[in-house]
């Protein structure tokens, strides 16, 4: 009786592999990609309260390797992802609707058309200008100030630059001179 199950067993397992086998040749995936990481994407529009155009890129492209997403994933789920203005400037664009359109070519054309207007003596006089908002905390505070240096030189400077150490300079008077709070009770010690 048990060597009768035993048998069973051995032959539905026989089976399986088959059938595994089978699925592997036609080339069928066995790691499926998760779609229900979409909402990670933020939707994303060129306006001033919208998040900077490199974070939707980076949002997508984190989301995508997370969920297992193929290029041709990654970019269609950027375009449902886009609200007007960006949205209408994807619609009218037609060097993205040819059927290559690659995730590398999507991102080009889109900084192309939604970099910084603004040039770098416009965000060093904002850095420059940069205070310390009434109930902000001082890490808060920090973070805006290194947001504002990193407007002024790519961020894609490595860390041992000089590059780097001149941001660095440039926003640390900055934070310093506006800083409230615990700073300025040492001060007085």
């Amino acid at each position: 009786m048990a060597e009768a199950r035993l048998q069973a067993g051995l032959v539905q397992s026989k089976a399986e592999i088959v059938r595994l086998r089978e699925r592997m040749s036609v080339g069928m995936p066995t790691v499926h990609k998760d779609l229900s990481l979409i909402s990670l994407v933020p939707k994303w529009s060129d306006s001033e309260t919208a998040i900077p155009l490199e974070e939707f890129l980076a949002s997508t492209e984190g989301a995508a390797k997370i969920g297992r997403w193929e290029s041709p994933d990654q970019l269609q789920i950027a375009v449902f992802r886009l609200v007007d203005p960006a949205k209408s400037f994807y619609n009218a664009c037609l060097e993205l609707h040819v059927e290559d359109t690659t995730w590398q070519k999507f991102k080009e054309v889109f900084r192309e058309r939604f970099k910084d207007l603004y040039t770098n003596q416009y965000h060093f006089t904002k850095l420059q200008m940069v205070r310390q908002a009434k109930k902000e905390r001082a890490q808060e505070f920090a973070d805006r100030c290194r947001e504002l240096a990193q407007k002024i030189m790519c961020k894609s400077q490595l860390y041992n630059s000089p590059a780097y150490s001149l941001r660095e300079h440039m926003l640390l008077p900055s934070f310093v001179t506006e800083l409230t709070g615990f700073l300025a009770d040492s001060r007085v010690c």
